[in-house]
């Protein structure tokens, strides 16, 4: 199995045609035509997410985040994409199109939340996020705590003027979109990045706004990619990797 096979099963989940225009997906690093020996899923790419991928023998990793995003003037040998080419390691990104793609981050990010009838929420801008219900009303208060049981990590949030039936999502930095969810009639909106002055409007739309972290938000889909990968290549040994450099006390 090649590298150049796990892309295009991916891009079969995550079309390339769904990515935002300054964004850079694919295969960023590496040969396409290398033997995959072993592929590791995780949301970004580290130094411990490398030296996890090589004790376990895999020569491929998948990410969320771009391994390369802005223009390298220069590799060196204390950089990230040199370390992964001399250890023969190949990246493959899927970013905003895997946002963006039936069962992708923000459908994983609904089912981490349980919400049901999950239905897309096209914003003005053209970006695909998800509305979606909860069984029954919660108060802004019980569905932080919701949002914290189901994801971990820390949430802030400003409280709206009612309980929470309709809730708005968008996995990483979706605060903007704010707007659209309250256009869309949703009670709440939950993502991550969100700053003061949005928290401050949020509170006089009257609509509950979750800051739940992005790295909460996003690593949802870790194990979905790791689980489609694995039933789509059985002969190969896929691994997943939860790991953040963010630390919270």
């Amino acid at each position: 199995m090649k590298v150049k096979e796990i892309l295009e099963f991916l891009y079969g989940l995550a079309p390339k045609e769904l990515a935002e225009g300054f964004d850079n997906v694919g295969l960023l690093v590496g040969d396409e035509n290398a033997e995959v020996k072993g592929i590791m899923v995780s949301l970004d790419c580290f130094d411990e997410v490398i030296d996890r991928a090589e004790d376990l023998g895999a020569n491929l990793i998948v990410t969320h985040h771009p391994i390369i995003f802005d223009p390298l003037k220069s590799v060196t040998a204390d950089t990230l994409v040199y370390k992964l080419i001399s250890k023969g390691i190949s990246v493959i990104s899927m970013h905003t199109n895997l946002d963006q793609a039936d069962g992708g981050v923000n459908d994983a990010l609904c089912e981490a939340l349980g919400l049901y009838d999950v239905e897309q929420l096209v914003t003005a801008d053209g970006f695909s996020m998800r509305k979606g219900y909860l069984d029954q009303p919660e108060d802004p208060y019980s569905f932080a705590r919701h949002i914290k049981e189901a994801l971990g990590g820390t949430v802030k949030f400003v409280a709206g003027d009612h309980d929470i039936t309709t809730v708005a999502v968008c996995g990483g930095s979706g605060a903007d979109f704010i707007f659209d969810a309250v256009n869309a009639e949703a009670d709440a909106l939950v993502t991550a990045d969100v700053k003061h002055h949005l928290f401050i409007e949020a509170g006089r739309l009257g609509i509950s706004l979750y800051d739940a972290g992005h790295f909460n938000t996003e690593d949802v889909i870790v194990s979905v990619l790791c689980r489609d990968i694995a039933g789509a290549f059985p002969e190969i040994d896929v691994s997943e990797c939860h790991f953040s450099k963010i630390e919270s006390i």
